[in-house]
């Protein structure tokens, strides 16, 4: 259980400063520092669930073409930077089993049924429970999708702004949580969450200043490239909550002896 004041801590893309983000070096790196959650991205190659960021090569891997023109197997030989390759979603649920919150978020289209597949699949085959993952995404109709084919997997919703409605766009989604840009976390915002009763998670955190803005605003948790740094966060709030107790029982003096 999260203790009041401390930040819930998602490594973005797995631990991107140890190794290349959403490789299973990454998502091992992220595991050693003991996160509480790890967050991917997936596309749908080829029928296949593959976990990478981008909808082009170019930025980790040369060349300009979209992934959704590529094969599959292909793409899967083509070497990233720390020497990895890029992983199936099927050989992250087997990395990461149940120790932690995985957040699966869907990148392109025709996720959802597939999604639907492998992790019902991967549970069948006692890889696990599905309150393990927690699947979002900017495309809310693949989040409604989910809703329909696998509702026992919780479900977070992506916005990039304020909207008109604040957090209403979750309802219809029955959601979990509302996942929000660190540039547009907003107090109206953050207590409408709470007020139906929705986590509130903001991405992307890597400033200590900013985890101390956001606990105040009693942000729920961050999707952060630097874990180690939420986790200092935490071990500090922590401090402050154990200083405080032991005040209140200084205070309190000693407990009345019964002298009947």
């Amino acid at each position: 259980m999260q203790t009041p004041g401390t930040l819930f801590c998602f490594a973005h893309r797995g631990y991107r400063r140890q190794a290349t983000e959403n490789t299973l070096q990454a998502i091992q790196h992220a595991l050693e520092v003991d996160v509480d959650g790890i967050e991917i991205d997936v596309w749908n190659i080829g029928g296949q669930l593959l976990v990478k960021h981008d909808r082009r090569l170019g930025r980790l891997i040369a060349g300009s073409e979209l992934l959704t023109d590529l094969c599959p197997e292909a793409l899967r030989e083509k070497l990233l930077p720390c020497g990895g390759r890029i992983p199936a979603l099927r050989e992250v649920l087997e990395l990461v089993g149940n120790n932690l919150q995985l957040n699966i978020e869907l990148k392109g289209p025709n996720c959802a049924a597939l999604l639907a597949q492998e992790l019902e699949s991967f549970v069948q085959d006692g890889g696990g429970g599905f309150e393990s993952y927690l699947v979002s995404s900017y495309d809310h109709p693949q989040v409604y999708q989910c809703l329909q084919l696998i509702p026992q997997v919780r479900r977070g919703v992506i916005i990039d702004g304020i909207p008109l409605g604040l957090a209403a766009c979750a309802e219809p989604l029955q959601a979990y949580s509302l996942h929000m840009n660190l540039d547009f976390v907003d107090a109206e915002l953050i207590a409408d969450c709470k007020q139906r009763g929705l986590r509130t998670y903001v991405f992307t955190v890597n400033d200590p200043a900013d985890l101390a803005l956001l606990g105040k605003m009693g942000v729920d948790g961050v999707f952060t490239d630097e874990p180690e740094l939420v986790m200092e966060y935490n071990a500090g709030k922590m401090a402050e909550i154990l200083i405080q107790q032991q005040r209140l029982l200084q205070a309190g003096g000693p407990e009345p002896r019964d002298t009947e």
